[in-house]
């Protein structure tokens, strides 16, 4: 596992608030490649991503068995660190999620998001529930000697219109943060917070890096790093954005 650590390690260093390093989120071997070329540091898939290419909805849809295969041609593409968006583990059981992120470790990733809501419905799972998961993908990683990354994705700002994000939720997401950082996880990631002064207020309370998600709303890069964020992922951004300029391409192909 020399050489995965080192990649582990250099994945794990790039985690520094107020110096965010940016993800921009790809869904296979192809784009894998692509994004490389840019400088980038490290290759994040995104599940959405992943689902709407290969024909599936988002929410667990896409079978492990497809995902964990897409993941070691991404692996087997690049040089860089490589980190999985896995949702919630692929599990009922804070086991079998486990299982699931020792599969991801075969397959050569250094990381993961795993997010704490439910795949059918996006409602939020108790703290504890999701304490265990990451528990026992913290136990899967040890096993393997590997110093995985655990992004844990907390999905509070999801559950209202940013209109709404208020300090409820802002305690909220810290409840978690502080559990999720007792039961083993590196990150946090707080996907839907768009406010400065709210992703301020997180980075300064929170035990562990925050990563916020690029949407139209989002602040630069800059304000983010005044804000203390250590790590940007864009999402199913990249894919939309791809998608789009082939069909324009395609729409022009054929009135020519």
């Amino acid at each position: 596992m020399t050489e995965a650590n080192k990649k582990a390690d250099d994945f794990r260093a790039l985690h520094v608030p107020g110096r965010p390093f940016v993800l921009f989120n790809i869904w296979d071997a192809g784009t894998a490649k692509a994004v490389a070329v840019s400088g980038a540091r490290a290759i994040a898939t995104g599940s959405w991503s992943v689902a709407a290419a290969n024909g599936f909805r988002d929410g667990e849809d896409v079978p492990l068995d497809l995902a964990i295969d897409n993941l070691a041609r991404i692996v087997r593409a690049t040089t860089l660190p490589v980190t999985i968006d896995i949702e919630s583990g692929y599990g009922k059981t804070a086991d079998a999620a486990g299982r699931t992120i020792a599969r991801t470790i075969e397959a050569g990733a250094i990381g993961c998001n795993l997010e704490d809501s439910f795949p059918e419905n996006g409602k939020l799972r108790d703290i504890a529930e999701q304490a265990e998961r990451i528990r026992q993908a913290r136990l899967a990683a040890d096993a393997a000697g590997l110093r995985y990354f655990i992004n844990a994705r907390t999905d509070v700002f999801f559950q209202e219109p940013a209109e709404r994000h208020d300090e409820a939720m802002l305690v909220a997401a810290l409840e978690r943060a502080h559990a999720y950082a007792d039961a083993g996880a590196d990150g946090l990631f707080a996907p839907g917070l768009a406010d400065q002064a709210m992703i301020a207020r997180l980075t300064r309370a929170s035990p562990l890096p925050v990563n916020i998600m690029v949407d139209d709303r989002t602040p630069g890069l800059d304000r983010l790093a005044d804000a203390g964020v250590a790590r940007v992922s864009h999402g199913p951004r990249p894919y939309l954005a791809v998608m789009k300029n082939l069909e324009q391409l395609a729409c022009a192909a054929m009135t020519t």
